[in-house]
């Protein structure tokens, strides 16, 4: 189990490092012109927005072009340091850099793409963008905020590795739970506004 957790990691550590230089990104003031939302500031037939302003094209355009740049990295690290075999994409495939690009343009497109069904429900409840709500719901979208991406990134693992149902559900739980870890780290660093 401890191997299988390990191999977890090794393979989505572009994800975790994508994620924490999204947030840089997302504040700086790069390409600010593609600070516009995602869903064009429309509503949806409930008089309610899509997404809301949070989920923007700036967000998508980072996830996307860290993920791939770490991704391609991380292949040269683990193939200098011997670690192919603990990395899910590489069991199967060679680590080259046209497979990089791909698989790390496809875990952006997943992190971020999967992100936006939980804001849809969260615009739906009227839960404003940023926040969450009280009691036993507060804990559901607490682990959703967190899971939601990595429901993605696990997907994208599985099309090139057969994890299997109860292994694509573990990656989703310790994804969540690590997620959960660095969102504290980065709120007490200054990167977040919310630590949830």
């Amino acid at each position: 189990m401890l191997t299988i957790i390990l191999m977890m990691y090794v393979t989505l550590i572009p994800v975790i490092l994508a994620g924490v230089a999204n947030m840089a990104w997302c504040k700086s003031g790069v390409l600010d012109g593609t600070r516009k939302p995602i869903d064009g500031g429309k509503n949806f037939i409930d008089g309610r927005r899509i997404f809301g302003d949070n989920k923007t094209w700036k967000g998508l355009i980072g996830y996307v072009l860290f993920n791939t740049i770490f991704f391609v990295l991380w292949g040269f690290l683990c193939k200098e340091a011997s670690w192919e075999s603990l990395h899910f994409f590489y069991l199967g495939h060679d680590n080259t850099v046209p497979f990089n690009l791909l698989a790390g343009t496809l875990l952006g497109l997943g992190y971020s793409l999967f992100e936006l069904p939980n804001s849809f429900l969260k615009r739906r409840l009227g839960i404003t963008p940023g926040k969450t709500l009280k009691g036993f719901s507060k804990v559901f979208f607490v682990f959703l905020d967190q899971a939601d991406s990595i429901f993605g990134c696990a997907l994208v693992v599985w099309m090139f590795y057969d994890l299997g149902i109860l292994l694509y559900l573990l990656y989703v739980l310790v994804g969540a739970a690590t997620h959960i870890l660095f969102n504290m780290l980065l709120y007490f660093a200054g990167l977040r506004k919310n630590m949830f």
